[in-house]
């Protein structure tokens, strides 16, 4: 709303105001804003994982990583689609945004036997897939350079 504080006698009772009205794209940057807060927590991967902890500095994350995951019943995850074994490399070769030269950020349960967890790196590098990296925990450094086996932060 704007007032004219001008003492003016004409008959201009309805004149134009050349003020900006700033409400209406307060109000959008507002909307915008919930739906941001709302939409970024749902844009992560939501399988439940009890990850190990590190002490490595972490490294730049890609706009649009793809993670394979092993559950602690040893079933295998692509993002969140469960995957039998088999079809493992058939899957990631039908994916579209997937290529052999892009990295594969594979995440495995702490209680995930190493051998098993060995076997899907294998089932990875038969299909062509050699560039791996492994997902842990960031965790602080206990005094022996191992990091802390409590909860960290992810």
């Amino acid at each position: 709303m704007a007032v004219s504080l001008a003492d003016n006698d004409d008959d201009d009772d309805f004149s134009e105001t050349h003020e900006i009205n700033v409400t209406p794209f307060i109000d959008v940057i507002l909307v915008l804003l919930i739906i941001f807060m709302v939409a970024a927590p749902l844009s992560t991967v939501d399988l439940p994982i009890d990850l190990p902890t590190s002490s490595a500095v972490p490294q730049k994350k890609p706009d649009k990583p793809t993670y394979l995951s092993i559950r602690r019943d040893l079933t295998i995850a692509i993002g969140e689609e469960t995957v039998h074994r088999a079809e493992l490399t058939m899957t990631l070769d039908s994916m579209s945004d997937m290529s052999k030269d892009k990295y594969l950020f594979l995440r495995a349960d702490r209680s995930v036997p190493y051998g098993e967890l060995m076997g899907v790196m294998e089932l990875l590098r038969s299909g062509g897939y050699t560039r791996v990296k492994l997902v842990a925990l960031e965790g602080p450094p206990t005094a022996a350079g191992t990091p802390a086996a409590g909860p960290a932060q992810p």
